[in-house]
Protein backbone atom coordinates (compact mmCIF):
# COMPACT_ATOMS: atom_id res chain seq x y z
CA UNK A 1 0.00 0.00 0.00
CA UNK A 2 1.08 3.22 -0.91
CA UNK A 3 1.11 6.27 1.90
CA UNK A 4 0.80 9.38 1.14
CA UNK A 5 3.09 12.27 2.16
CA UNK A 6 2.50 15.09 3.72
CA UNK A 7 4.16 18.23 2.06
CA UNK A 8 7.56 19.37 3.21
CA UNK A 9 9.47 22.58 2.70
CA UNK A 10 12.93 23.24 3.08
CA UNK A 11 14.81 26.41 3.71
CA UNK A 12 18.70 24.85 3.40
CA UNK A 13 22.02 25.84 3.30
CA UNK A 14 23.59 22.98 1.51
CA UNK A 15 21.80 19.55 0.39
CA UNK A 16 21.66 17.27 3.36
CA UNK A 17 23.20 14.22 3.88
CA UNK A 18 21.70 11.35 2.37
CA UNK A 19 20.75 9.95 6.53
CA UNK A 20 19.19 13.31 7.04
CA UNK A 21 17.11 13.51 3.87
CA UNK A 22 16.12 9.31 5.08
CA UNK A 23 14.72 10.51 8.24
CA UNK A 24 12.65 13.79 7.02
CA UNK A 25 11.13 11.45 4.40
CA UNK A 26 10.26 8.71 6.89
CA UNK A 27 8.99 11.54 9.07
CA UNK A 28 6.24 13.14 6.28
CA UNK A 29 5.29 9.86 5.95
CA UNK A 30 3.91 9.18 9.58
CA UNK A 31 0.31 8.71 9.77
CA UNK A 32 -1.02 12.00 11.37
CA UNK A 33 1.72 14.48 9.36
CA UNK A 34 0.18 17.38 8.07
CA UNK A 35 3.44 19.67 7.13
CA UNK A 36 6.71 19.16 7.32
CA UNK A 37 9.33 22.33 7.12
CA UNK A 38 12.93 22.36 7.87
CA UNK A 39 15.09 24.97 8.90
CA UNK A 40 18.69 25.46 7.32
CA UNK A 41 20.21 24.48 10.74
CA UNK A 42 19.07 20.75 10.26
CA UNK A 43 20.80 17.81 11.31
CA UNK A 44 20.40 14.49 12.38
CA UNK A 45 19.30 13.31 15.61
CA UNK A 46 17.48 10.64 17.18
CA UNK A 47 13.60 10.12 15.36
CA UNK A 48 13.51 13.30 15.00
CA UNK A 49 16.05 15.53 12.91
CA UNK A 50 17.07 18.69 15.07
CA UNK A 51 15.90 21.91 12.72
CA UNK A 52 12.63 20.88 11.89
CA UNK A 53 9.08 21.41 12.60
CA UNK A 54 6.39 19.47 12.22
CA UNK A 55 2.76 19.55 12.22
CA UNK A 56 0.29 17.12 13.05
CA UNK A 57 -3.87 17.39 13.02
CA UNK A 58 -4.84 15.32 16.45
CA UNK A 59 -1.55 13.57 18.02
CA UNK A 60 1.19 14.74 20.14
CA UNK A 61 5.12 13.22 18.90
CA UNK A 62 7.16 13.81 22.35
CA UNK A 63 10.00 13.18 19.83
CA UNK A 64 9.76 15.75 17.64
CA UNK A 65 10.18 18.14 20.89
CA UNK A 66 12.85 16.16 22.15
CA UNK A 67 13.90 15.82 25.60
CA UNK A 68 15.38 19.05 26.58
CA UNK A 69 12.00 20.49 26.92
CA UNK A 70 11.91 24.41 26.71
CA UNK A 71 15.73 24.57 25.74
CA UNK A 72 15.90 28.01 24.28
CA UNK A 73 18.31 31.50 24.59
CA UNK A 74 18.08 34.85 26.92
CA UNK A 75 19.94 38.08 25.90
CA UNK A 76 20.28 41.17 27.73
CA UNK A 77 22.47 44.53 27.46
CA UNK A 78 24.70 46.37 29.47
CA UNK A 79 25.34 50.16 29.62
CA UNK A 80 28.68 49.38 28.57
CA UNK A 81 31.23 48.85 25.56
CA UNK A 82 32.45 45.26 25.18
CA UNK A 83 36.08 46.89 25.05
CA UNK A 84 35.60 46.43 28.71
CA UNK A 85 36.17 43.09 28.19
CA UNK A 86 39.82 43.64 26.34
CA UNK A 87 42.24 43.38 29.26
CA UNK A 88 42.72 39.63 30.16
CA UNK A 89 42.29 40.41 33.70
CA UNK A 90 38.78 41.87 33.19
CA UNK A 91 38.09 38.47 31.31
CA UNK A 92 39.41 36.54 34.31
CA UNK A 93 37.25 38.14 36.96
CA UNK A 94 34.25 37.78 34.73
CA UNK A 95 34.69 33.78 33.93
CA UNK A 96 36.16 32.91 37.59
CA UNK A 97 32.73 34.74 39.12
CA UNK A 98 30.78 32.97 36.38
CA UNK A 99 32.68 29.60 38.44
CA UNK A 100 31.51 30.87 41.69
CA UNK A 101 28.19 31.77 40.80
CA UNK A 102 26.86 29.45 38.56
CA UNK A 103 27.39 25.37 38.43
CA UNK A 104 27.65 23.57 35.39
CA UNK A 105 25.48 20.14 36.21
CA UNK A 106 23.85 20.92 39.98
CA UNK A 107 23.99 22.93 43.31
CA UNK A 108 25.06 21.48 46.72
CA UNK A 109 22.47 20.44 48.69
CA UNK A 110 22.85 22.85 51.37
CA UNK A 111 23.61 26.27 48.69
CA UNK A 112 21.12 25.92 46.15
CA UNK A 113 18.52 27.46 45.65
CA UNK A 114 14.60 27.00 46.39
CA UNK A 115 12.49 25.89 43.49
CA UNK A 116 10.31 28.78 42.67
CA UNK A 117 6.47 28.55 44.20
CA UNK A 118 5.06 28.47 40.89
CA UNK A 119 6.91 25.34 40.03
CA UNK A 120 7.36 23.87 43.52
CA UNK A 121 3.46 24.04 44.61
CA UNK A 122 2.38 22.70 40.61
CA UNK A 123 2.28 18.89 40.71
CA UNK A 124 3.13 16.92 37.87
CA UNK A 125 0.84 14.41 36.28
CA UNK A 126 2.77 11.39 37.95
CA UNK A 127 4.14 10.23 40.64
CA UNK A 128 7.60 9.00 39.53
CA UNK A 129 7.81 13.09 37.87
CA UNK A 130 6.93 14.10 41.12
CA UNK A 131 9.70 12.66 42.93
CA UNK A 132 12.22 13.20 40.06
CA UNK A 133 10.94 16.80 40.76
CA UNK A 134 11.18 16.57 44.26
CA UNK A 135 14.80 15.28 44.20
CA UNK A 136 16.51 16.94 41.23
CA UNK A 137 14.12 20.14 39.96
CA UNK A 138 15.95 22.79 42.71
CA UNK A 139 19.16 21.59 42.41
CA UNK A 140 19.37 21.75 38.95
CA UNK A 141 17.89 24.69 38.81
CA UNK A 142 19.72 28.05 37.64
CA UNK A 143 22.29 25.49 36.21
CA UNK A 144 24.15 25.71 32.68
CA UNK A 145 24.30 21.72 31.66
CA UNK A 146 26.63 20.33 29.33
CA UNK A 147 26.71 20.18 25.31
CA UNK A 148 25.98 22.88 22.98
CA UNK A 149 24.32 25.16 26.79
CA UNK A 150 26.33 28.51 27.66
CA UNK A 151 26.90 32.01 28.72
CA UNK A 152 28.43 34.44 26.77
CA UNK A 153 29.29 38.01 26.36
CA UNK A 154 28.90 39.85 23.43
CA UNK A 155 29.35 43.18 21.37
CA UNK A 156 26.75 44.18 18.56
CA UNK A 157 27.74 46.50 16.00
CA UNK A 158 27.81 49.37 18.17
CA UNK A 159 30.41 47.59 20.12
CA UNK A 160 27.79 47.44 23.05
CA UNK A 161 27.85 44.51 25.55
CA UNK A 162 25.42 41.87 25.48
CA UNK A 163 24.93 38.77 27.58
CA UNK A 164 23.50 35.67 26.15
CA UNK A 165 22.59 32.65 27.65
CA UNK A 166 21.59 29.35 26.18
CA UNK A 167 19.94 26.43 28.57
CA UNK A 168 16.90 24.27 29.07
CA UNK A 169 15.22 22.28 31.32
CA UNK A 170 18.16 19.99 32.19
CA UNK A 171 16.93 16.70 33.67
CA UNK A 172 13.12 17.21 34.09
CA UNK A 173 12.34 17.45 30.78
CA UNK A 174 14.11 14.12 29.78
CA UNK A 175 12.19 12.29 32.30
CA UNK A 176 8.82 13.84 31.34
CA UNK A 177 9.41 12.41 27.63
CA UNK A 178 10.44 9.50 29.30
CA UNK A 179 7.66 9.02 31.36
CA UNK A 180 4.89 10.09 28.68
CA UNK A 181 6.10 7.84 25.51
CA UNK A 182 5.93 4.83 27.78
CA UNK A 183 1.71 6.08 27.21
CA UNK A 184 1.97 6.25 23.41
CA UNK A 185 1.54 4.05 20.81
CA UNK A 186 4.59 3.77 17.89
CA UNK A 187 3.43 3.73 14.28
CA UNK A 188 5.06 1.60 11.52
CA UNK A 189 8.53 4.04 11.26
CA UNK A 190 8.70 3.23 15.22
CA UNK A 191 7.87 7.32 16.44
CA UNK A 192 5.70 7.64 19.39
CA UNK A 193 2.48 9.65 19.46
CA UNK A 194 -0.23 10.67 21.88
CA UNK A 195 -3.62 11.63 20.73
CA UNK A 196 -3.84 14.95 21.58
CA UNK A 197 -7.20 15.04 22.89
CA UNK A 198 -6.85 11.91 25.44
CA UNK A 199 -6.51 12.22 28.50
CA UNK A 200 -2.60 10.57 28.35
CA UNK A 201 -2.31 13.85 25.78
CA UNK A 202 -3.31 16.68 28.39
CA UNK A 203 -0.96 15.04 30.42
CA UNK A 204 1.69 15.72 28.77
CA UNK A 205 0.69 19.00 27.80
CA UNK A 206 0.19 19.87 31.08
CA UNK A 207 3.98 18.21 31.97
CA UNK A 208 5.42 20.52 29.17
CA UNK A 209 4.21 23.59 30.12
CA UNK A 210 5.72 22.62 33.71
CA UNK A 211 9.36 22.24 31.63
CA UNK A 212 9.03 25.35 29.74
CA UNK A 213 8.07 27.70 32.58
CA UNK A 214 11.00 25.97 34.54
CA UNK A 215 13.53 26.48 31.31
CA UNK A 216 12.48 30.01 31.02
CA UNK A 217 12.75 30.69 35.31
CA UNK A 218 16.11 28.69 35.21
CA UNK A 219 17.55 31.22 32.39
CA UNK A 220 16.65 33.89 34.03
CA UNK A 221 17.98 33.09 37.08
CA UNK A 222 21.29 32.59 35.61
CA UNK A 223 20.61 36.48 33.52
CA UNK A 224 20.27 37.77 37.15
CA UNK A 225 23.19 36.02 38.56
CA UNK A 226 25.22 36.84 35.42
CA UNK A 227 24.67 40.11 35.69
CA UNK A 228 25.81 40.69 39.61
CA UNK A 229 28.94 38.80 38.60
CA UNK A 230 29.64 41.41 35.58
CA UNK A 231 28.77 44.14 37.65
CA UNK A 232 31.57 43.24 40.47
CA UNK A 233 34.19 42.20 37.33
CA UNK A 234 33.51 45.43 35.73
CA UNK A 235 31.23 47.75 37.06
CA UNK A 236 28.68 48.26 34.61
CA UNK A 237 25.00 48.03 34.84
CA UNK A 238 22.43 46.20 32.83
CA UNK A 239 19.82 47.59 30.79
CA UNK A 240 16.89 45.52 31.52
CA UNK A 241 14.79 46.61 29.54
CA UNK A 242 16.49 45.03 27.26
CA UNK A 243 15.60 41.35 27.96
CA UNK A 244 15.08 38.57 24.96
CA UNK A 245 14.20 35.82 25.26
CA UNK A 246 12.66 32.55 23.08
CA UNK A 247 12.39 28.74 23.24
CA UNK A 248 13.08 26.50 20.37
CA UNK A 249 11.74 22.96 21.82
CA UNK A 250 8.23 22.51 22.50
CA UNK A 251 4.47 22.31 21.19
CA UNK A 252 1.56 24.10 21.00
CA UNK A 253 -1.71 24.62 18.41
CA UNK A 254 -1.28 26.78 15.58
CA UNK A 255 -3.55 27.77 12.84
CA UNK A 256 -2.73 27.67 9.33
CA UNK A 257 -5.51 27.84 6.49
CA UNK A 258 -7.99 27.63 9.53
CA UNK A 259 -6.96 24.49 9.86
CA UNK A 260 -5.75 23.91 14.17
CA UNK A 261 -2.07 21.88 13.79
CA UNK A 262 -0.35 20.70 16.41
CA UNK A 263 2.93 22.40 15.69
CA UNK A 264 6.17 20.42 17.14
CA UNK A 265 9.63 22.66 17.23
CA UNK A 266 12.62 20.35 17.94
CA UNK A 267 15.58 22.87 17.15
CA UNK A 268 13.60 25.73 15.74
CA UNK A 269 12.08 28.92 17.02
CA UNK A 270 8.42 30.84 16.51
CA UNK A 271 9.02 33.48 13.93
CA UNK A 272 5.76 35.12 13.82
CA UNK A 273 5.21 38.69 12.09
CA UNK A 274 7.48 40.57 14.16
CA UNK A 275 8.35 38.19 17.43
CA UNK A 276 11.72 38.34 18.29
CA UNK A 277 13.80 35.61 18.34
CA UNK A 278 17.59 35.01 19.39
CA UNK A 279 19.70 32.85 16.70
CA UNK A 280 23.28 31.67 18.15
CA UNK A 281 26.54 30.90 16.15
CA UNK A 282 29.15 28.87 17.72
CA UNK A 283 31.74 29.83 20.24
CA UNK A 284 33.79 31.63 17.50
CA UNK A 285 30.74 33.16 15.16
CA UNK A 286 28.25 35.59 15.09
CA UNK A 287 24.86 35.50 16.78
CA UNK A 288 22.16 36.94 15.66
CA UNK A 289 18.93 38.91 17.20
CA UNK A 290 15.72 38.73 14.76
CA UNK A 291 12.49 39.28 13.65
CA UNK A 292 9.61 36.80 12.97
CA UNK A 293 8.51 37.68 8.67
CA UNK A 294 5.49 34.90 9.58
CA UNK A 295 6.29 32.58 6.65
CA UNK A 296 3.28 30.16 6.67
CA UNK A 297 4.91 27.86 4.36
CA UNK A 298 8.08 27.46 7.41
CA UNK A 299 5.08 26.68 10.22
CA UNK A 300 6.42 30.50 11.57
CA UNK A 301 9.34 29.19 11.76
CA UNK A 302 13.18 29.88 11.70
CA UNK A 303 16.96 28.00 12.83
CA UNK A 304 17.80 28.07 16.24
CA UNK A 305 21.68 28.71 15.60
CA UNK A 306 24.08 27.48 13.18
CA UNK A 307 23.44 23.56 13.77
CA UNK A 308 26.00 20.61 13.83
CA UNK A 309 28.32 20.13 10.59
CA UNK A 310 29.93 17.32 12.62
CA UNK A 311 28.79 14.77 15.12
CA UNK A 312 30.42 14.91 18.71
CA UNK A 313 32.03 11.90 17.82
CA UNK A 314 33.64 13.00 14.48
CA UNK A 315 34.45 16.35 16.04
CA UNK A 316 36.45 14.66 18.87
CA UNK A 317 38.69 12.58 15.82
CA UNK A 318 39.21 15.98 13.90
CA UNK A 319 39.15 18.97 16.18
CA UNK A 320 42.78 19.45 17.96
CA UNK A 321 42.86 21.45 21.10
CA UNK A 322 45.63 23.26 18.70
CA UNK A 323 43.00 23.69 15.96
CA UNK A 324 39.84 25.01 18.39
CA UNK A 325 42.80 27.89 19.92
CA UNK A 326 42.84 28.95 16.38
CA UNK A 327 39.31 29.21 15.54
CA UNK A 328 38.57 31.01 18.95
CA UNK A 329 40.96 33.80 18.36
CA UNK A 330 39.78 36.76 20.18
CA UNK A 331 37.37 35.19 21.68
CA UNK A 332 38.00 34.35 26.05
CA UNK A 333 37.77 31.44 27.63
CA UNK A 334 38.98 28.84 30.40
CA UNK A 335 42.29 27.26 28.61
CA UNK A 336 41.95 24.37 30.92
CA UNK A 337 38.75 23.42 29.28
CA UNK A 338 40.69 22.86 26.06
CA UNK A 339 40.34 18.98 26.00
CA UNK A 340 36.61 19.11 26.31
CA UNK A 341 35.63 21.51 24.17
CA UNK A 342 36.78 20.33 20.89
CA UNK A 343 33.42 18.82 20.13
CA UNK A 344 32.27 22.20 20.60
CA UNK A 345 34.25 24.66 18.37
CA UNK A 346 33.20 26.44 15.69
CA UNK A 347 34.22 24.13 13.33
CA UNK A 348 32.02 21.62 14.20
CA UNK A 349 29.10 23.80 13.42
CA UNK A 350 27.60 25.02 10.36
CA UNK A 351 28.37 28.41 8.85
CA UNK A 352 25.75 30.97 10.66
CA UNK A 353 26.34 33.26 7.78
CA UNK A 354 25.23 30.53 5.17
CA UNK A 355 22.01 29.32 7.80
CA UNK A 356 20.98 33.20 7.98
CA UNK A 357 21.06 33.66 4.20
CA UNK A 358 19.57 30.48 3.13
CA UNK A 359 16.57 32.08 5.71
CA UNK A 360 15.89 35.53 4.76
CA UNK A 361 12.27 35.35 3.97
CA UNK A 362 12.15 33.63 7.22
CA UNK A 363 13.54 36.41 9.87
CA UNK A 364 14.89 39.73 9.49
CA UNK A 365 18.04 40.73 11.30
CA UNK A 366 17.87 43.50 13.99
CA UNK A 367 21.38 42.85 15.35
CA UNK A 368 24.31 41.39 14.70
CA UNK A 369 27.17 40.36 18.04
CA UNK A 370 30.04 38.97 17.98
CA UNK A 371 31.61 36.54 20.82
CA UNK A 372 33.77 37.96 23.52
CA UNK A 373 33.92 35.51 26.11
CA UNK A 374 32.73 32.06 26.67
CA UNK A 375 31.50 30.50 29.63
CA UNK A 376 30.72 26.13 29.00
CA UNK A 377 30.40 23.48 30.77
CA UNK A 378 32.11 21.04 28.27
Amino acid sequence: MTVASAPLQQWLAEPPPAEVADALERLRRGPDVARVAVMPDVHLSAEVCVGVALATRSTLVPAAVGGDIGCGMAALAFDAQASALDSASAAARVLEGLYRAIPVMRHKRSTGPRLPEALAERPLSQPGLEAIKTREAALQFGTLGRGNHFLELQADEDDRLWLMVHSGSRGMGQAIREAHEQQGTRDRAGLCGIPADSPPGCAYLHDLQWALEYAARSRARMVEVARMVIHDALGVEADERSFIECHHNFVRQETYEGEPLWVHRKGAISAREGELGIIPGSMGAASFHVRGRGCAAALCSSSHGAGRAMARSEARKRITTMRLHEQMQGVWFDHRMAERLREEAPGAYKDIGAVMRAQRALTRVVRRLRPRLAFKGG
